[in-house]
């Protein structure tokens, strides 16, 4: 297993006030001091491959990040190997929040596809606090941000049926994707395999697999050469009953 902490190659570092995330529509507008303080942050900007841990449980020097490009998810693992996905990560997002902040991580954190990272040291995430308050409280505000879509996914495992289940979690990433600029023609890159589907969903991979071959058959949206495409984003919202409001802009640290 590859680990962020050690084995990495580090990437050219773009320069934040030139951030080509901040040109997308899904991310707020800062100031140029609140920037330039961003990159006086920034320690470093590393490039892992899909399957590198970025944070590991029980790591007790995480840093905190912010996903450059790729798709990555945090997880928890059981003793016997069983695990569950609570949430993915797409570019923007911040990543190890909760483990710069305590003394080990709780969670672990892997890429899904090669990705590019933002590295923070965990012991300068209180300084925001003291210099730039406003920083501080939109980190706070990404934090609960990651909550309220793990409560999505909690939902989905205790109350939704597995179409269900897959809908949701299809549309949400769809609508995420689109605020990026990812989609095109209804249709963008989806890296997730079945078994990450099915311990995202809280499924077996047997029901998994056979509750996509069912929406799949009935037109909900197709997978080819690894780009799904969603047919028609309202049905599948309805079936997913799924009806959140248009996203709106939200913080880029």
């Amino acid at each position: 297993m590859i680990v962020a902490s050690s084995n990495h190659r580090n990437h050219r570092s773009p320069s934040c006030l030139a951030c080509p995330l901040r040109l997308k529509p899904a991310f707020k507008d800062k100031s140029d001091e609140e920037i330039r303080f961003i990159q006086e942050m920034k320690l470093d900007h590393r490039q892992l491959p899909a399957g590198a841990d970025i944070i590991h449980p029980g790591q007790e020097d995480a840093e905190l990040y912010t996903l450059f490009s790729g798709w990555a998810f945090r997880y928890k693992s059981l003793p016997d190997g069983r695990r569950q996905i609570l949430n993915f990560l797409l570019p923007g997002d911040i990543v190890g929040l909760q483990a710069s902040l305590l003394s080990a991580a709780q969670h672990g954190i892997e890429a899904l596809t090669e990705v590019e990272l933002c590295v923070f040291p965990r012991r300068r995430t209180y300084e925001m606090f003291g210099r730039m308050p406003a920083l501080a409280y939109e980190l706070a505000w990404l934090g609960s941000r990651e909550e309220s879509l793990i409560d999505e996914n909690l939902t989905s495992v205790g109350q939704r049926n597995a179409q269900e289940r897959i809908a949701a979690l299809v549309i949400s990433l769809y609508r995420r994707a689109d605020a990026l600029g990812l989609v095109a023609e209804r249709s963008f890159v989806f890296p997730l395999t079945q078994q990450q589907l099915a311990d995202a969903l809280g499924l077996s991979l047997v029901h998994t697999s056979k509750t996509w071959a069912r929406l799949r058959k009935a037109g909900m949206f197709s997978l080819e050469r690894g780009r799904l495409t969603i047919h028609n984003p309202r049905l599948t919202e309805r079936m997913a009953l799924l009806f959140e409001s248009e996203l709106h802009p939200r913080p880029l640290i």
